[in-house]
């Protein structure tokens, strides 16, 4: 007690005080509380999402809670005005909190959930261990610290503060009292059971249930972590663990890459006298590269780890979700197969059915599950998405949301064929899929076809001495026909191949003379339907112009 009260001498908060603060949840069977718990650094990623999305999967489908805590004791990395990124950039694709920071402060009765303003709780812990002899105040200096890792490292030994070299494990009160006194800083160290110099069938080890690795089995710690930094801010592995017992949190989703920290992290709660949550350790996030090489998706190499890079683009939340969904669980798509109108939500997410071993992300993939995705959306929400999208990264594209009426038209066309077109990806895409439909935007991609270069005038001054807005598709290709007969075009493409010189090519060519005159391009949806879309006077125009 006087160790304690001499490291903690102003702390008035007490254990006790700190747990009356929290009551357990009042949860029903079954139900899931996960949080997510980024640091606010300003860069949210694709692996951010890719885990709130399990996150959020597990609370919501069982009924349960999702919350988000702001893990921001490295003060050094924090970003003004990251917290609002990280809510925005993922409600944008769906994901929303259902208590914790909020743009408009703290919802929830589990807070502060921001870590900086947790530090009287981190420290009334960190004096209970103290008190309970499970933790010691450490005076090592950082060139004595960098010592012991040059003479681990020579000795190919694991780095860390352990067995002989927690010199101060074992301080009386007059040394830690004498040390104070002259003014040396100290940090506050986990004493550890650990003693992995013992022989292998010796050694302790933990057993955990992985929510998606099953059964692990490893070497209990042994090293003497640091918990409280000199600053009195808690290192990561004592605040969440303090923070997921008195928030009651479940099931924790991380990466695989904190799989080696977890016996510590099992110590800890073990220490405290509390129940671990379900730990679930994701894989790595994959890709393969322009050498066909399979690798971890770097923020370096990797535009698309960023979510900046979905949003700029365009990307429907709703495309993004779905393909999430398919690297998630490995029966996503089986179901989505059996279920082809089914709202996603009703999928039952598992995290039985994840993947243990590193997660392949293919942006070809993504872009295919995208056309699907927003084929099935209609025009009119496809509209307000794409204004949505334009006014936050394109507002100089507003004069296609001057008339909406007209836009659902572009959208929609070719879409209920019997084979419906698939021609949109993402937004910044779409716009420029049906650019030619706006006189702002118009230009002329492509040459005319050689075969009919000749023509192409006289093509057009006939295509509209016999143009009637009013004509069905029928009546319009055959004008067409007619037009291609009478300047010497077969009227079919294998009569031209197969006697090339009785002709000055086929019909097609002079089609695509009228399709590019129209649109400026040699491919695009049905050229009848387009005129229909874009009206008589700007049809009539655009043929004019080209003459």
């Amino acid at each position: 007690m006087e160790l304690s009260n001499i490291l903690f001498p102003n702390l008035n908060k007490t254990v006790d005080d700190v747990l009356a603060q929290y009551p357990a949840r009042t949860l029903k069977e079954g139900a899931k509380v996960t949080r997510l718990g980024p640091s606010p650094t300003g860069f949210i990623h694709l692996g951010n999402l890719y885990g709130a999305f399990v996150d959020e999967r597990l609370a919501h489908q069982s009924g349960g809670t999702f919350y988000l805590r702001i893990e921001d004791t490295d003060d050094k990395r924090y970003v003004e005005g990251a917290v609002e990124t990280i809510i925005n950039s993922l409600r944008f694709f769906g994901i929303n909190f259902d208590e914790g920071a909020m743009l408009d402060g703290e919802k929830g009765i589990y807070g502060p959930y921001t870590q900086s303003l947790r530090g009287e709780i981190y420290q009334a812990f960190a004096r209970k261990l103290i008190e309970e002899g499970k933790a010691y105040p450490c005076f090592l200096t950082e060139e004595e610290i960098q010592e012991i890792r040059d003479e681990q490292e020579a000795l190919k030994l694991n780095p860390g503060i352990y067995g002989k070299w927690a010199k101060h494990r074992d301080l009386s009160l007059e040394e830690v009292k004498a040390k104070i006194d002259a003014g040396m800083p100290y940090v506050i160290r986990l004493k550890s059971d650990g003693n992995l110099d013992l022989p292998d069938d010796e050694i302790r080890r933990i057993e955990v249930m992985d929510g998606i690795r099953g059964k692990l089995s490893m070497p209990e710690n042994n090293l003497d972590v640091v918990i409280l930094k000199s600053t009195g801010i808690p290192t990561y592995h004592f605040a969440h663990v303090i923070d997921d017992h008195l928030m009651g949190t479940t099931h924790v989703v991380r990466g695989e890459e904190w799989l080696s920290t977890l016996p510590i992290h099992i110590e800890l709660f073990e220490k405290l006298g509390w129940e671990a949550p379900i730990y679930c350790h994701t894989g790595q996030l994959m890709k393969i590269d322009e050498e066909g090489n399979k690798r971890k998706l770097s923020k370096r190499k990797d535009p698309e780890l960023s979510l900046d890079y979905y949003r700029n683009l365009g990307y429907h939340p709703e495309a993004v979700r779905e393909y999430l969904l398919t690297i998630l669980n490995s029966n996503y798509e089986e179901w989505r197969i059996e279920n082809p109108d089914a709202d996603i939500n009703e999928f039952e997410f598992t995290t039985e059915k994840m993947s243990n071993s590193g997660t392949l992300f293919d942006l070809q993939k993504l872009n295919d599950v995208s056309k699907d995705v927003l084929l099935k959306i209609d025009a009119a929400k496809l509209c307000t998405f794409l204004k949505g999208w334009s006014e936050e990264f394109k507002p100089e594209l507003s004069y296609i949301f001057e008339d909406m009426d007209y836009l659902e038209k572009v959208l929609d066309i070719g879409r209920h064929d019997n084979k419906p077109r698939k021609d949109h990806v993402y937004a910044s895409q779409m716009v420029e899929n049906i650019s030619y439909f706006f006189d702002e935007s118009f230009k002329r991609e492509d040459e005319y076809p050689a075969e009919a270069l000749a023509d192409k005038s006289t093509i057009l001054e006939k295509y509209l001495e016999t143009y009637n807005h009013g004509d069905s598709q029928e009546e319009w290709f055959g004008k067409i026909r007619d037009i291609a007969d009478s300047l010497g075009y077969a009227l079919r493409p294998k009569d031209f191949k197969k006697n090339p010189d009785d002709y000055k090519g086929h019909v097609g060519h002079v089609s695509e003379v009228i399709r590019i005159a129209l649109m400026g391009r040699k491919q695009s949806p049905d050229v009848w339907e387009i005129q229909q879309i874009l009206g008589e006077e700007r049809t009539i125009g655009r043929i004019k112009a080209e003459i």
